[in-house]
């Protein structure tokens, strides 16, 4: 990776936090369907970036989340384990011809029938698990289940979204 690229991405990653904190928190439709556009930082990265980084980028950013939400370590939790899960999910998605090494992982590259497949495979993992922890209680698993189906619709079409504003 050049130093160009990676000083994209860094911005990229932080991009996706600082919208997290700042903006996309008070985005909450009929009080079940959030929005955590910041799981994009950890999905975005590129193809090769290795399974360690990728798990303490994870643990960073959902650190850095649950210190503005006040949350105890869910998100850190949720996107910790979404950051390990990460190469598994790209490898059960590879296509037969596989990937090209200079491939980045957006939109635009991808395609959208696999970038939706990847990003809510990824949002619905997270999303489980967040609500599961903040819920603390299987009783109330059924509550938890709407709310993880339509956070995951809408937090996949924003990141969507914001895709399709992206140049590449």
């Amino acid at each position: 990776m050049t130093q160009k690229n990676l000083i994209s991405q860094v911005l990229v990653f932080g991009f996706y936090l600082l919208l997290q904190i700042f903006f996309v928190r008070q985005l909450v439709l009929f009080n079940y369907a959030f929005c955590f556009v910041y799981i994009a930082s950890i999905t975005l990265l590129p193809f090769e970036t290795n399974r360690i980084t990728l798990i303490l980028l994870g643990f960073l950013s959902g650190l850095t989340v649950d210190v503005f939400y006040n949350t105890i370590g869910a998100n850190a939790a949720a996107m910790t384990l979404i950051a390990y899960l990460r190469p598994s999910i790209i490898s059960l998605l590879t296509p037969q011809r596989g990937y090209d090494e200079r491939q980045t992982l957006s939109l635009n590259s991808m395609g959208l029938t696999w970038f939706i497949t990847y990003t809510a495979t990824l949002t619905v993992i997270h999303h489980f698990v967040l609500f599961l922890l903040e819920a603390s209680d299987w009783g109330l698993f059924l509550p938890v289940l709407a709310k993880v189906i339509c956070s995951t619709i809408f937090t996949t079409v924003v990141i969507v979204i914001i895709q399709f504003f992206r140049k590449e």
